[in-house]
């Protein structure tokens, strides 16, 4: 059974788009690991890049372009200063070079070397091949980037012969909802125990911490540079950021410094419905706004969903628990990692194979369960959050105006926190004996619907929004 850990699903990145900038930016990492491993590195004497499918299709307004540059010049997506991207970019359409792994000095043209290839290959919508020239023969390695920044190559058919790292290690292996719950009631534990247990079998408790605590930061500090933020975002549609706006009328006048001492102000503001619908869309809206301007965000589970999970984990915090810590954080984000490994497991969590359900929707079933859990939701409660929140996403589909991770997005992001909090007060306020649609039904009918979808709902652009709108009405 494929093993997927937290970790796995929530990635630290930079946006907009898990599939198309921060998968062919790992698989630009992993074909130089392969080049170096089969000692051909260094007789590399040109490059070529192409681009299929989905990764073609939406690629310019994905960044995919810049992802692949990026990841050939050697940077990496968690650590590279995000506003040094533009001037990174510049320097190698301009000069027609590249250092490659920050290595060698090469030829690198991006208008002719990356080529933007409509047809789809076979395996994956999401297909990318590197080439290289050395003696004068071409050498190629191709790619696939399959959801959420995971990468794969073709080899992954026969998966008994190439297992992972975290193959047939964990003790309580999970493809299923009912598995989840059979666990938990043989362990007497909740789901975040259950989960946690597998993550000790492959690292230490301390690295686990470090990881979530660094993922929580990056998040928190990613609404806070979202909220302070003004202007419009780029890529030529002129969408004006609106979370600066929001965070303005909501803020109240109380000082603060840092995004942890931000929090606490926050707590102190006025609770009101409308308030409290305001602020839960103010964080996606500003998680989103940061992914679709190059910023550094977490996948949960993707990019272009990105927003959900805080913004829900944020309403936790300033509205429902003033008291919450670390460990809230930490049962949180394990529950939302399992939950979203199971989706990955049984169905998709690819815009470019099942349309936004697998993004949106997804990350709207993370959030509610992982709620469902802190509010004092039984492991069957969460479940059944997870549950309702995917059935009212299911069919979404992902039409981007201009292949941008924009319209509509970003307002997605919000309608997801939303629909994940009424979903986890919906659950707890359920008998789970009463239910009558298992999560492991809706994941199964949400893999039925992704391959009925026309592909054009796909993150293709062809249809939708995409072609319902124009640039040029922008």
């Amino acid at each position: 059974m494929e093993c997927i850990s937290v970790f796995d699903m929530l990635k630290i990145g930079v946006g907009p788009s898990s599939s198309h900038t921060l998968g062919p930016w790992r698989a630009a990492e992993r074909w130089i690991k392969e080049l170096k491993a089969n000692d051909k590195f260094n007789n590399v004497e040109k490059i070529t890049v192409d681009l299929y499918g989905s990764l073609s299709l939406t690629g310019k307004g994905h960044a995919t372009d810049y992802a692949v540059m990026l990841g050939l010049c050697g940077y990496d997506p968690e650590t590279i200063p995000t506003e040094k991207i533009g001037e990174i970019i510049a320097n190698i359409k301009d000069s027609h070079e590249l250092l490659f792994n920050n290595e060698v000095k090469l030829t690198f043209n991006p208008a002719t070397d990356i080529v933007f290839n409509k047809k789809f290959l076979p395996f994956h919508s999401n297909g990318i091949k590197f080439s290289a020239t050395i003696d004068d023969k071409k050498i190629g390695s191709t790619f696939y980037s399959i959801g959420g920044g995971f990468v794969v190559k073709e080899e992954r058919k026969n998966a008994k012969k190439n297992k992972d790292i975290f193959a047939n290690t964990f003790p309580y292996p999970i493809a299923l909802g009912t598995e989840l719950l059979a666990y938990c009631k043989e362990l007497n534990m909740p789901i975040s125990d259950v989960v946690l247990e597998n993550e000790k079998s492959i690292r230490p408790i301390e690295t686990i911490d470090f990881e979530l605590k660094r993922i929580w930061s990056t998040m928190l500090e990613c609404m806070y540079i979202g909220c302070h933020t003004e202007g419009n975002l780029p890529g030529g549609l002129n969408v004006r950021r609106r979370a600066y706006d929001m965070h303005q009328n909501l803020k109240g006048d109380l000082p603060y410094n840092s995004p942890q001492e931000w929090l606490d102000t926050i707590r102190l503001t006025e609770v009101k419905f409308r308030q409290i619908l305001k602020w839960v869309s103010c964080f996606a809206l500003s998680v989103n706004e940061v992914n679709a301007s190059l910023g550094r965000v977490v996948t949960a589970p993707t990019n272009g969903s990105a927003g959900v999970i805080p913004a829900v984990l944020m309403y936790y915090m300033v509205i429902e628990n003033h008291d919450a810590d670390f460990e809230h954080i930490k049962k949180f984000l394990l529950v939302a990692g399992e939950i979203g490994s199971i989706f990955k497991k049984g169905a998709t969590i690819s815009a470019a194979m099942g349309g936004c359900q697998a993004e949106i929707g997804v990350s709207s079933a993370m959030a509610a369960g992982a709620l469902c859990e802190l509010l004092g939701g039984s492991p069957e409660q969460v479940l059944v959050a997870a549950e309702i929140a995917m059935e009212h996403h299911l069919g979404m589909t992902c039409d981007p105006i201009g292949g941008l991770v924009q319209i509509p997005c970003i307002e997605r992001n919000a309608m997801g926190a939303i629909k994940a909090i009424n979903a986890a007060e919906l659950a707890l306020d359920t008998d789970p004996e009463n239910v009558k649609v298992p999560l492991d039904k809706v994941v199964q009918t949400m893999w039925e619907t992704a391959k009925d979808m026309n592909s054009k709902y796909k993150e293709t652009s062809e249809g939708g929004l995409a072609v319902g709108v124009n640039m040029a009405d922008c």
